[in-house]
């Protein structure tokens, strides 16, 4: 543990000419900034929903998923008495820093105001700055490296599905184009993650802790740029990153700018503090474990989400004679007969089945928005939707699930009025999804128990969910995790989506016939005709999943 105080000048030239950088005391304000800033920076440090304690101690540590580690680093924190709002306002999601920055001001003034009543003022506080520099650096340290190795193993910004490909341009909102453009080099996208996971690696050790800093503030500022340019949502999360970086390199602002700008000598002074023979043995027993379990752990567990369970896109593969992008060269309702007309609302004009089990098809007329960047912790493949978000012009998308044996389609709309919570450890302060998943918004129109939603629970006979099996183990063995397996159990409760069911006809996928009954109850009949569409695009080598 801490037995004594030093103040270490690290070798460099030191002339006549260079004041002293040492501090043995500091000033009056110094010490209140310090108070407060001590009292804010511990304040967004530390998580603030009771969800992510709960998390912490349910993890089932033999059979872990990448996000249980992900979570861990990704959390709400800050004072959020007032919840999302200060004064009736958000403040675009910056409501919760405002609160925490006047508790702490408050807290901060009311430290000095006991030190000074009972005279206990202290000449300095290196110590507590030391600690302080501590907390933060490892707090920015796994959350940025749980950051990173969703694009150094690039499953944040997925290659483009074949009905993403097929969607007009115009469609897309801003966010979803730049999610693509990252998406379509993947290469870039591993770069950054690099950068991400390099940036967070450095924060472990404190003499790396300015070059860290510096890699965090410039790669998180262009993430914070580029939320506020194409509507991205996550500005706050971002900017907190930022936040931080900047924290831990007020020390340093004075020494680079005399050094770089002055052009003059420049003596760094840090403070570490002496241990004995125990506290050695546990500072580097618990760094040791964080840089094993975030650095080792965390990369092993990202990289069978990436082979196997991408956490974007579907991770069940769909029926293979049925793969690729079809003309819909036949459309019958009721056994009525449409003819193709681009204007019509009700003929589908293009259809696709994915590689995975989604089934996609366009028609003429609008339907709700998921503005959402289709990412957080949703295990079931109905309910990871990047294929649908940002996407407008009519494409909707179907999860289904394939009884091979009679045939035989189940499919569920992709698209939820009330989305499952996203990021569920994730409160105020961080990336917790919108109001609507959170629970905070106002629309009444869909209730949660409404009589309807349970009785389509039983929407798939029995016989049917034999040949089709649990769709939970439908993934390579070594990617099942204790989070899969209880996420596909509490699954079906109170869900409220669009289904319908139809049979195939096929002999090898170039001509495919649909029959069933569609969402409305219509009889349905249709003809698909396999196409080979050809993209400008060159297919990525680095798609991820097994199909």
């Amino acid at each position: 543990m801490v037995t004594a105080a030093t103040v270490l000048q690290e070798a460099a030239p030191v002339t006549k000419a260079a004041p002293s950088p040492v501090k043995t005391a500091w000033k009056g304000y110094e010490k209140v900034l310090f108070r407060i800033a001590f009292i804010f920076f511990i304040a967004i440090s530390i998580p603030n929903t009771p969800e992510w304690y709960a998390q912490l101690i349910a993890l089932d540590w033999r059979h872990l998923n990448y996000r249980d580690l992900y979570d861990i680093a990704r959390f709400g924190s800050g004072i959020n008495f007032f919840g999302n709002k200060i004064f009736g306002t958000s403040l675009l999601g910056y409501a919760n820093w405002l609160t925490t920055v006047l508790i702490a001001t408050g807290g901060g003034l009311l430290w000095t105001w006991i030190v000074k009543l009972r005279k206990t003022e202290r000449a300095e506080y290196f110590g507590l700055y030391y600690w302080l520099r501590v907390v933060v650096r490892y707090r920015a340290g796994i959350g940025i490296i749980g950051f990173g190795f969703t694009k150094l193993l690039p499953v944040q910004m997925p290659y483009p599905s074949l009905g993403i490909l097929n969607t007009n341009f115009g469609d897309l909102t801003a966010q979803k184009i730049y999610w693509l453009s990252i998406g379509i080099v993947p290469w870039y996208q591993i770069f950054a993650g690099v950068v991400e996971v390099a940036a967070g690696t450095l924060l472990f050790f404190r003499r790396t802790t300015t070059l860290g800093a510096i890699l965090l503030a410039a790669a998180l500022g262009d993430i914070v740029y580029v939320n506020f340019a194409y509507d991205g949502g996550v500005h706050v999360y971002s900017s907190y990153f930022v936040l931080l970086a900047g924290f831990l390199l007020v020390n340093d602002v004075p020494n680079i700018y005399r050094l770089l700008v002055q052009e003059k000598p420049v003596v760094p002074v840090n403070y570490y503090p002496v241990f004995n023979r125990a506290g050695k043995a546990l500072r580097i027993g618990l760094k040791s474990f964080t840089i094993f379990l975030f650095l080792g752990v965390l990369f092993y567990l990202q990289l069978i989400n990436f082979l196997y369970d991408p956490y974007k896109q579907p991770a069940v593969a769909g029926v293979k004679v049925l793969r690729g992008n079809y003309n819909v060269t036949e459309f019958r309702i009721n056994d009525q007969v449409i003819p193709y007309n681009p204007l019509d609302t009700v003929r589908w004009q293009e259809a696709t089945f994915e590689n995975w089990s989604t089934f996609t098809f366009r028609v003429n007329k609008p339907h709700p928005l998921d503005l959402s960047n289709g990412g957080g912790d949703p295990q079931r493949d109905v309910n990871r939707t990047f294929e649908i978000t940002g996407l407008a012009g009519g494409q909707r998308a179907f999860h289904y699930y394939a009884d091979e044996v009679e045939h035989t389609l189940y499919l569920e709309d992709k698209y939820k009025a009330i989305p499952d919570r996203r990021n569920r450890t994730a409160g105020v302060g961080g990336d917790g999804g919108t109001d609507v998943n959170l629970g905070n918004d106002k629309t009444p129109a869909v209730t949660r128990n409404d009589k309807d939603e349970r009785q389509q629970e039983d929407w798939i006979p029995a016989a049917a969910r034999k040949n089709i099996g649990d769709e939970y183990g439908k993934i390579a063995s070594i990617a099942l995790s204790a989070r899969r397996k209880r996420d596909y159990a509490a699954a079906p409760k109170n869900e409220k989506r669009q289904r319908f069911v139809v049979q195939y006809q096929t002999t090898d996928g170039n001509h495919v016939i649909l029959t069933g009954t569609d969402e409305n109850k219509n009889r349905l009949y249709v003809v698909l005709d396999r196409v080979d569409r050809h993209y400008a695009l060159t297919p990525s080598s680095l798609q991820a999943g097994k199909y």
